[in-house]
């Protein structure tokens, strides 16, 4: 099956968390960048991670979460944080409407994990943006009345939501700001003013990556970062797996392998050049098409285009490659991501190569968990060395990798986020039991000494203002 790798050089261990407080303090390189993260004592973290999970558990109100990505096209962030969520709670994940024949309606459904997808729908050539705005809020306040939807936290993935979404009133607002949406192809001119507008009105700000992080920092006082994290146990499955699935098994070895949404954010040109150089490695390439034309990917005998695959699926085809890539290009949309195939294919026990992606330098370029290469030859030189062309013993590389994956996973990082927004919650509800303790009239069995505590009591707000 796969080859064995060499020259992956554990370094000076720092420790990683997956969230950055605001009193945390970072690790750096003789540069000044950030490697990893160290917020808190091994003690600390193991109180709070159990406070986190407590604080999940108790977290009483629906999460009506507004994406503009589609709940069933490729399983990332929101679907490991969400189905997580919907575990204790009612989770709406909203979609962006579809254009279509017919008249309006909205589509209400709810998946195996639990969350309701809702997906509007609205006839063709509707434009005007007034318009389609004020059929989403329609929309929206029919959903919440039809679903009893009255304690809840607003989840934003998209800031153009706010557009029919403003008038509501959450107990908190969130948003997971997991990519810079305004450097993606085709984004909205007002994307940028939503943001902005966004920030004034969250009450909670999460971001995909460290690199992000450090963007949208100085932009709101409570940010957070939340790398991309792990399903440890699903991934680790490909280390056993021995069989191939049937469009696989077929191509030759040494495989190099891809995995995620094939859009301007892939390095086309990077591809071109390694497989035209190395005709006699395979390269495999899953995932959907986007934003680009198909025509324009590079077409050789030893590039496979596999189309997508199920979530479920991938680890049967991370075994039977002998290295993974992340072939992402530098451009302004891949300036903040933070790929969360990276600590997939590790767990996988795959060996990476990988574009310069800064929030893969760092930290598992760094910690020698993740070959860096940007040009041909390089990307090479690298992916020859640690298991398309040579064999190796991998069991150290391996050691470090398992130990630096066991300080993360998906189910710790939504009980840190959930943490934070149920004590926002708390607050919220606090402050609206007094403000109606406040204003509410003084009962008594004379009618002159209510009105005279009445008065008082308004006299004090007042004078509070």
């Amino acid at each position: 099956m796969s080859r064995n790798q060499k020259k992956y050089l554990p370094l000076e261990r720092t420790g990683e968390t997956s969230t950055q407080r605001s009193a945390g303090r970072s690790t750096k390189d003789e540069g000044g960048n950030v490697i990893s993260l160290e917020t808190r004592t091994t003690q600390t973290r193991a109180a709070q991670v159990n406070a986190a999970q407590k604080s999940a558990q108790n977290f009483e109100a629906d999460l009506v979460c507004l994406s503009h990505l589609r709940w069933d096209f490729v399983y990332q962030r929101p679907q490991h944080l969400l189905s997580r969520c919907a575990k204790q709670r009612r989770v709406f994940f909203v979609e962006e409407p579809i254009f279509g024949q017919g008249a309006s309606r909205l589509d209400v459904s709810q998946r195996e994990d639990g969350v309701y997808v809702v997906v509007p729908h609205l006839p063709e050539g509707l434009s005007n943006e007034v318009a389609v705005e004020a059929i989403q809020q329609a929309m929206i306040d029919r959903l919440f009345a039809e679903h009893q939807i009255r304690d809840y936290v607003l989840w934003y993935y998209t800031p153009m939501a706010l557009g029919w979404t403003r008038h509501l009133k959450p107990l908190a607002t969130v948003y997971d700001c997991m990519d810079e949406l305004s450097a993606f192809r085709n984004a909205p001119r007002s994307l940028r003013e939503r943001e902005a507008e966004l920030f004034r009105r969250a009450d909670l700000v999460f971001t995909g990556g460290q690199s992000l992080y450090e963007a949208k920092r100085d932009q709101h006082r409570n940010v957070y970062a939340f790398p991309s994290s792990i399903d440890r146990a699903h991934f680790a499955q490909a280390r056993n797996i021995m069989t191939d699935p049937a469009d696989q098994a077929g191509i030759p070895h040494p495989r190099m392998g891809f995995f995620g949404v094939v859009d301007e954010r892939f390095d086309i040109e990077l591809l071109d050049a390694v497989s035209a150089a190395r005709p006699d490695w395979n390269f495999v390439i899953i995932g959907p098409v986007v934003k680009i034309n198909e025509a324009d990917l590079p077409h050789r005998d030893n590039i496979h285009y596999l189309g997508s695959k199920s979530y479920k699926e991938l680890p049967s085809y991370l075994a039977g490659w002998d290295v993974a890539a992340l072939l992402f290009a530098r451009n302004e949309s891949t300036r903040f991501i933070s790929p969360t195939k990276t600590p997939e294919y590790l767990a996988a026990g795959r060996p990476v190569v990988s574009t310069s992606i800064r929030d893969v330098v760092r930290p598992y370029g760094k910690l020698g968990l993740v070959r860096i290469a940007d040009d041909a030859a390089e990307f090479i030189k690298a992916a020859a060395e640690i298991g398309m062309d040579e064999q190796a013993d991998n069991s150290v590389w391996l050691a470090s990798v398992d130990e630096f994956l066991a300080k993360i996973s998906w189910d710790r990082t939504w009980g840190e986020m959930a943490e934070l927004i149920g004590e926002v919650a708390a607050s919220r509800r606090a402050t609206i039991a007094a403000s109606a303790q406040q204003s509410k009239p003084a009962t008594s069995k004379q009618p002159g000494l209510a009105r005279t505590a009445t008065a008082g009591s308004s006299s004090s707000a007042t004078a509070a203002d």
